[in-house]
């Protein structure tokens, strides 16, 4: 069950409040007497602010907060602000209920992640609490301090305490719930990966090392259908950099294909490195006229496999045929493509790649498949030159070991096929749930990368607010790239490790965060 929490407004939240009420205070704990009704009203229900947590419709959780002097606490701890730190702004909060079945997840960490909120928007920095001695030790995790002698009852006992801002800051990141990832990086990691990563490090000049980096390169060959790849030591823009070096010494004039931000840091590339190029751009989220590229005078195409942008997965096969009919290179991005989605880089004349992302391995290393041997030049700068790194198991620069053993554990320990048709499973099953819930997808089905979904929003409604709401119920989605925030769209990205049980509840959570 994942909770949704809001300040309590209908009818129907406020009945339930009161049924939950009964059945902690009176029925659980024997503070107050039960009725027939099973429904106890607090004697400051008129100045309570109710915070509650929702499943579907039902309260499964709830705390009141209370901001007018005098706090129950003053009936019961005389000169309360004895107590107190000086020079801060108190409210109270009270009436801590979570149903039994609900205790053991989210539900009480987001509770009081909301009261917190609440109460610093009204300009409190200090919360004063009566905590039942059942739950001392779990208060004392939150930061909560006790002060003074129990109050209550010999059945009901209670123990003042008392939250400040500085320690719920302090604390909180320890009560963070477990995220589900749905990033383009990073990603979600398979603990093999993560214990390949934390091995001893080992020399990148030994033998040890180059028989891993033979295995890894097979490896990468054998998913790509490429007949050589280069390891960087590097990010996505190295391996793309290095394509553009290899460009500006093959020479000719060529065409950037652009249908979203990363077909725009292409053509970056290509000018920066001084390339002869035209742009043809299309709208963002939309599909190449593949006979405009068919038709263009040019030697070589540079394009995006996968718009990470937008979704769109740009026709890896139709771009092959256009350019082996019409005898142009093909240079291609396949930074989201590769371990998504199946790759033949056959007749591909440079294609960059990562080792996170679909790869399922940590960032750090990037790489170029090729389909010729590429000999040093000395006019490139040495970290540039493919060439330099010359045989399959020569190591010119210093490398990580560490990453690489991390790629080797996930490239070892997956059949991508399966995953392939995994991934492809799942995106089916999220894109149909997401339109059922009145969601608009930018990327049409027929030219949609299954890793990567991106969502338009109704202009009233901002992206940040709607991706911070479902941060605080466990759910990391793209939305803080700055394409991404100035077009009003949030991207769910499966290119970690994910299945559909922890996704069910992602559609509706959405629809209720808009």
């Amino acid at each position: 069950m994942t909770a949704r929490f809001k300040i309590a407004s209908e009818a129907s939240e406020l009945e339930q409040i009161h049924r939950l009420v009964h059945a902690t205070f009176a029925e659980e704990i024997p503070q107050h007497p039960r009725n027939a009704e099973g429904i106890l009203v607090d004697r400051f229900h008129d100045q309570n602010t109710y915070v509650i947590a929702l499943d579907g419709d039902r309260v499964v959780g709830m705390l009141a907060v209370r901001t007018d002097r005098p706090f129950s606490l003053d009936t019961k701890v005389p000169n309360l602000d004895s107590h107190l730190p000086e020079g801060r702004s108190v409210c109270e909060v009270r009436l801590l209920a979570v149903r039994s079945e609900n205790r053991r997840g989210t539900v009480f960490r987001g509770l009081m992640r909301l009261v917190t909120q609440h109460c610093l928007s009204l300009g409190f920095d200090t919360a004063v609490i009566s905590g039942t001695v059942r739950q001392l030790k779990l208060y004392g995790h939150m930061g909560f301090k006790p002060f003074g002698p129990l109050v209550g009852t010999p059945e009901a006992q209670y123990q003042p305490m008392y939250l400040t801002l500085e320690d719920a800051r302090e604390r909180w990141r320890a009560f963070e719930p477990e995220r589900v990832r749905l990033l383009p990086g990073p990603v979600s990691l398979h603990p093999g990966v993560r214990r390949a990563l934390a091995g001893p490090s080992i020399p990148h000049r030994c033998g040890e090392f180059a028989g891993m980096l033979r295995e890894v390169k097979a490896r990468l060959r054998e998913l790509a259908g490429a007949e050589r790849v280069t390891l960087l030591f590097g990010s996505g823009t190295l391996a793309n950099d290095a394509v553009a070096a290899q460009i500006s010494r093959e020479g000719g004039a060529g065409i950037v294909l652009v249908n979203g931000e990363f077909g725009e840091r292409l053509c970056d590339h290509a000018r920066r490195f001084g390339l002869a190029h035209s742009v043809l751009r299309t709208e963002w989220g939309s599909v190449f006229d593949y006979e405009r590229v068919a038709q263009s005078e040019c030697d070589w195409v540079w394009a995006v496999h996968c718009e990470t942008s937008t979704g769109v997965l740009n026709d890896l096969g139709t771009l092959k045929d256009i350019c082996r009919r019409h005898g142009k290179r093909l240079y291609l991005d396949c930074i989201s493509s590769i371990g998504t989605v199946p790759v033949n880089l056959s007749g591909v004349r440079l294609a960059s790649g990562v080792s996170g992302k679909g790869l399922g391995s940590f960032a750090g290393v990037s790489m170029v498949f090729h389909d010729h041997e590429i000999a040093p030049a000395t006019d490139l700068p040495r970290y540039l030159d493919l060439g330099c790194y010359g045989q399959e198991d020569e190591v010119p620069y210093t490398f990580n070991s560490n990453l690489v053993a991390a790629l080797r554990a996930a490239l070892g320990r997956q059949c991508f096929e399966e995953r392939f048709a995994q991934i492809a499973s799942l995106a089916s099953w999220l894109r149909a749930s997401l339109r059922d819930h009145g969601l608009t997808i930018l990327a049409p089905d027929a030219h949609a990368s299954p890793a990567v979904t991106t969502i338009t929003l109704p202009p009233e409604v901002q992206s940040c607010r709607v991706g911070s709401a479902l941060e605080e119920w466990g759910y990391e989605l793209s939305y803080s790239s700055s394409y991404l925030r100035e077009r009003n769209w949030i991207q769910i990205c499966l290119m970690g490790e994910h299945g559909r049980e922890e996704l069910a509840s992602l559609p509706r959570l959405l629809v209720g965060a808009l």
